[in-house]
């Protein structure tokens, strides 16, 4: 892995062996783990017994489990590291919940069997290299007495309870180089360490301000040129926005999954995969500079409909609780749209029909007979087999998917009702399955995924200027968050870079914003351009109303939080370590650790994350 990631490597020879001497105690630890069942076997084990059938059989069945355990880890850690640049984190939990889109995908993306062949041959190598050097010479013939058993049974429970207390995963995060810290740990036991803390509690784990402060800080933060406080209260971040001429278009809000920056040729991509997304980008309202929140779909969601920094831990999406949550469905219902959400798998993964439903839109999706939550009310409406054309584990194919939109935005202008629809593709996503003969690329590669994605955006608007109702509609078309995140730093700034359109706004001149955008602050932005009054708890703001200077991007993965503000990055992490460092360049990449601390940035960044896990935590990011 060190040689896999060497160009991401610090080669800093102390961190280096201090990583391996790591990951050497983990190894231990892990280890012990997998013996202390056998210690216990061996030590009440009659001694008369020993070498008996049983004994042999008993003794090679729980080392073949082992082998099992181990080998299949390691065949798991490749793909996880070549995908995340980490070891198992809390993704890997997530996987375990949500079975059928996982094993579905690893069947799809991988050759089971060759696997299957693979990790038989490790097990037998292993038994036939042990038999070869003699390994079991001693093992059923010794009839050891119970007290040196037990001499062997304390010193291994010993060990392992010593390290248990002594090491925490957070102990390998001691330098500032993502894969030198990742080196230092062990898949399996990063596994156990994600499963026990999925949840992060903000004020356990974060350095903090006194709340008044912190509120103090935001209030006057968030406020913008058009916008005044609702109330005086200081915990309260609600503000009256002033519009001008509202125009009510329909919206349809299209996230596309893992759709870098880089994939466009407005940022250097010469392979030519986004000839749709390139020629909107043209004629519409174009972010250039907009950045993701996180590293998963989960996380895009979060910021494009509650518009709040990403609060650690797991995604407010797929928290328990979380129903009927000020965000963007409250203030397009407050204007008498239906909300929908279209997805083309089934929206019981990632939680995702919970959550929508429960802020009240109406659900579209493949509905595999995961019944939704006696508490949400809303329809839902299965995508039929017969409007399928294509699927693989995520979903249906993104065309199949579009014309879902097309047909509810049907509905809903016959009954001259105005729609709001959030609308989720999947195609871009491992095993990269598509339809054939739609491009000039066969699936199974990324890149032929990425133009298979933009070929049914194309498609898609092509149908939609077709309809009556596509001269009153505004779409905004959006990455969820980039393809991948690993990289040299725990958080890669340039690997959050995503692209932004708003398309099809009425007397609006194509432009590009090149301003500081993230990916909190879209759907604020566009409320101003329909020059909407209304209210809002969002953290999100308009950039257009936002002071020069004052433009800032939230970015986090589920334990390191961070703000980007000029061309410093303020990062705070579990630990209670508050870190900035100078970022250079268009693509706002990292250089080097700032010596010096801003604390004026250090206060606005904790007082952010502090605030929004707060008011998830006190119920105050409910609607009133």
């Amino acid at each position: 892995m060190m040689i896999w990631s060497v160009k991401d490597l610090d080669l800093n020879p102390i961190y280096i062996l201090r990583a391996f001497g790591t990951g050497f105690l983990f190894d231990l630890i892990m280890g012990l783990s997998f013996l202390i069942p056998y210690t216990i076997y061996l030590l009440i084990f009659p001694r008369k017994w020993m070498g008996s059938l049983f004994d042999r059989c008993f003794t090679y069945f729980y080392l073949t489990i082992i082998l099992i355990v181990i080998y299949f880890s390691l065949l798991a850690e490749i793909p996880f590291w070549d995908e995340f640049g980490v070891r198992f984190n809390f993704i890997a939990v997530d996987y375990l919940i949500y079975t059928y889109e996982v094993f579905a995908n690893i069947n799809q993306s991988y050759p089971l069997p060759l696997v299957g062949v693979v990790l038989v041959g490790l097990i037998m190598l292993t038994f036939i290299v042990f038999k070869k050097f003699s390994i079991f010479k001693n093992t059923f013939s010794r009839k050891t007495p119970i007290r040196h058993r037990l001499f062997y049974t304390v010193h291994v429970f010993g060990i392992a309870v010593i390290l248990g207390l002594a090491l925490r995963n957070k102990q390998a995060d001691f330098s500032n180089n993502l894969v030198i810290n990742e080196l230092g740990k062990n898949g399996a036991y990063s596994f156990v360490n994600a499963f026990r803390s999925n949840e992060l509690d903000y004020e356990t784990f974060y350095p903090k301000l006194s709340e008044k402060e912190a509120y103090s800080i935001v209030r006057k933060n968030l406020l913008q040129e058009n916008q005044k406080n609702s109330t005086t209260r200081y915990d309260d971040i609600s503000r009256i926005t002033t519009g001008d001429q509202e125009k009510k278009p329909n919206i349809i809000l299209i996230a596309i999954e893992s759709f870098s920056a880089d994939f466009l040729s407005e940022f250097g991509n010469t392979n030519h995969l986004t000839p749709n997304y390139d020629r909107l980008s043209s004629e519409s309202i174009f972010f250039t500079n907009l950045y993701a929140t996180g590293t998963r779909t989960v996380r895009g969601m979060e910021a494009l409909t509650l518009s709040v920094p990403p609060t650690p831990g797991n995604s407010i999406v797929r928290r328990p609780d979380n129903k009927n949550l000020f965000s963007v469905s409250t203030i397009v219902k407050s204007k008498n749209y239906q909300p929908y959400f279209i997805y083309g798998g089934d929206g019981y993964f990632d939680n995702m029909n919970t959550f929508f439903g429960g802020q009240g839109f109406d659900i579209v999706d493949r509905d595999r007979g995961n019944p939704l939550s006696d508490e949400i009310t809303t329809n839902r409406f299965a995508i039929p087999d017969q409007e399928v054309t294509f699927e693989n584990a995520w979903g249906i194919c993104d065309e199949d998917l579009y014309n879902q939109s097309v047909k509810y935005a049907d509905n809903n202008f016959k009954s001259n009702k105005p729609f709001f629809q959030f609308v989720m593709t999947t195609s871009n996503h491992k095993p990269y399955s598509f339809p054939a003969g739609r491009i000039d690329l066969a699936p199974g590669d990324r890149n032929a995924a990425v133009k298979y994605t933009d070929y049914a955006l194309g498609k898609f608007i092509e149908k939609a200027k077709t309809k009556p109702w596509f001269k009153n509609t505004v779409f905004v078309i959006v990455a969820d968050h980039c393809a991948s995140s690993a990289g040299k730093w725990e958080i890669n700034i340039d690997r959050h870079h995503i692209p932004a359109i708003i398309y099809n706004l009425p007397k609006q001149k194509p432009t590009k914003i090149a301003r500081l955008t993230s990916q909190i602050d879209l759907m604020p932005t566009l409320f101003g351009y329909l020059g909407w009054n209304y209210t809002t708890n969002l953290y999100g703001k308009d950039i257009n109303k936002t002071s020069i200077g004052d433009e800032r991007a939230f970015i986090g993965n589920y334990r390191t939080l961070g703000m980007l503000k000029g061309n410093i990055f303020t990062q705070i992490d579990d630990r209670k370590c508050v870190k900035q460092f100078v970022v250079s360049g268009s693509e706002k990449q990292i250089v080097t650790v700032s010596k010096t601390k801003n604390k004026d940035l250090a206060s606005q960044t904790i007082s952010y994350y502090q605030t929004a896990s707060m008011r998830f935590k006190n119920g105050k990011m409910r609607n009133k």
